[in-house]
């Protein structure tokens, strides 16, 4: 299949965005600024992007900031982000609502900016679940981007590989952030 001229300039607006992504690690951003960065580069509201960092076995929300004090993930629990953590696989779902999930989060109201409150407490219905893994392999969180609306149709454009690899990519650059170091406070 030929590359067309709309593709290609989307795949330099892609990389520029994600370089922007990896050249905000000297100025040492917080989980917020870096997560409304990935939701700017996947076009999807800050309301649709989590973070999540391994702490005592568990995952401890960094992002949304509403869903800091929430509560955490058990590693050995049945939720996607820590299916993604401890399978260190990541996960691409169009049709989420028919897959068990723990949709506890999700009643959890984010989003205070006027254009989020439509979608504040609407089920997820596509998402996208990657590990954040060190180089040496051992994973350190997980992000997740998602699609919220009433059905599928209403949630937006299915999420494809290629936002799945753009979102691996992002994972590897957020695995460098300071926030995400053990060392860091939430």
């Amino acid at each position: 299949m030929a590359t067309t001229g709309n593709q290609r300039a989307a795949t330099k607006t892609d990389k520029a965005n994600i370089a922007e992504l990896e050249s905000m690690i000297s100025e040492s951003p917080s989980s917020d600024r870096a997560c409304l960065k990935v939701a700017q580069i996947l076009n999807v509201r800050r309301n649709e992007v989590a973070l999540m960092r391994i702490d005592k076995g568990s995952l401890r929300f960094l992002y949304p900031p509403e869903l800091r004090s929430a509560g955490v993930l058990p590693l050995s629990g049945s939720a996607v982000a820590a299916r993604t953590a401890s399978t260190r696989a990541p996960l691409l779902s169009n049709a989420f609502m028919r897959v068990k999930h723990a949709a506890l989060f999700e009643a959890v109201k984010v989003g205070a900016e006027v254009e989020d409150r439509s979608q504040e407490q609407l089920p997820i219905q596509k998402i996208m679940s990657v590990p954040i893994a060190v180089s040496d392999g051992n994973v350190m969180g997980v992000v997740q981007v998602s699609r919220k609306g009433l059905d599928p149709a209403v949630a937006g454009v299915d999420f494809t590989n290629e936002d799945l690899k753009q979102l691996e990519q992002m994972a590897e650059i957020l695995a460098r952030m300071p926030f995400m170091k053990e060392t860091a406070e939430f």
